[in-house]
């Protein structure tokens, strides 16, 4: 039963971290391939066939982490997070409510005008790499700052703002855009580069990453390659406390507390 269950839970692990992206059609792919060849050497006398085909499969199995490099690596990064099982405190409490709070005030007011935004928070993996392509400003968080950077038609309004601890580090950054293929049905098939961002971002790091969008002013929120939309403030609020300092602590996330908001976000999702 041991033996079933770990080989159940390696297939489980694999379809889960492709689900939605493009290795998904490359997995199918290459399994219809597989099979068409085992039927084809199988139940047909060919040898010469037979022989291209015994001896191509090792190399097909080579080039498997060539293939599937970026889920292999973003997959490795997700059990290296997951390893963190004790909290760490680190941040001022005083501080993150502040933050949060001039970030939902912000990100209100920015609904309200359908301003465009894209806004990231940093939690345990460094931003440093994108902070570097945009413009450093090392400024406190506060609702005029943000309202001004994302002002239509001004320098810094395209691009995301990063924030660290109560700091707006940089504005302008450029930020990887999503592979997944959750952006390309309906309704969200609708959404544009603010958000496929914003889900980038969340694959590529532990990071919140908050979006208002410039056509409906709908307040979206990613992480972990999942997006919730329309949210009020509120709700918004609860969902940034919730993340930073439940229960009134200080909070870094341990790996109860991600399996936690994962099951939560799937089913508020569904």
């Amino acid at each position: 039963m041991l033996d079933i269950l770990l080989v159940t839970l390696i297939f489980f692990a694999l379809l889960y971290t492709l689900r939605d992206t493009q290795a998904m059609a490359l997995l199918r792919g290459m399994i219809l391939l597989v099979v068409a060849l085992i039927l084809l050497t199988s139940l047909v006398d060919l040898p010469a066939f037979s022989w291209i085909a015994q001896n191509s499969l090792p190399a097909l199995l080579l080039a498997l982490p060539v293939i599937f490099a970026p889920e292999i690596r973003r997959t490795l990064e997700r059990l290296g997070r997951a390893g963190n099982f004790v909290s760490i405190s680190s941040t001022d409490s005083t501080g993150i409510e502040d933050t949060i709070r001039a970030v939902v005030t912000a990100t209100t007011r920015l609904s309200a005008r359908q301003h465009g935004a894209l806004i990231v928070l940093q939690r345990l993996d460094n931003l440093e790499e994108f902070s570097q392509t945009g413009v450093q400003l090392n400024a406190k968080v506060t609702p005029e700052l943000l309202l001004q950077i994302f002002y239509p038609n001004t320098p810094l309004h395209d691009g995301g703002v990063i924030i660290v601890n109560s700091k707006v580090t940089a504005a302008a950054c450029v930020l990887p855009l999503s592979a997944s293929g959750i952006l390309n049905r309906t309704p969200e098939r609708q959404m544009g580069l603010r958000h496929r961002a914003a889900l980038g971002t969340s694959e590529n790091s532990d990071a919140i990453a908050l979006v208002v969008s410039e056509e409906t002013g709908a307040i979206s929120i990613a992480h972990s390659g999942r997006m919730l939309r329309r949210l009020d403030p509120e709700r918004l609020e609860n969902i940034l406390t919730a993340f930073f300092r439940p229960n009134g602590k200080d909070y870094q996330p341990s790996l109860f507390g991600k399996l936690l908001a994962s099951f939560t976000k799937r089913k508020e999702e569904k």
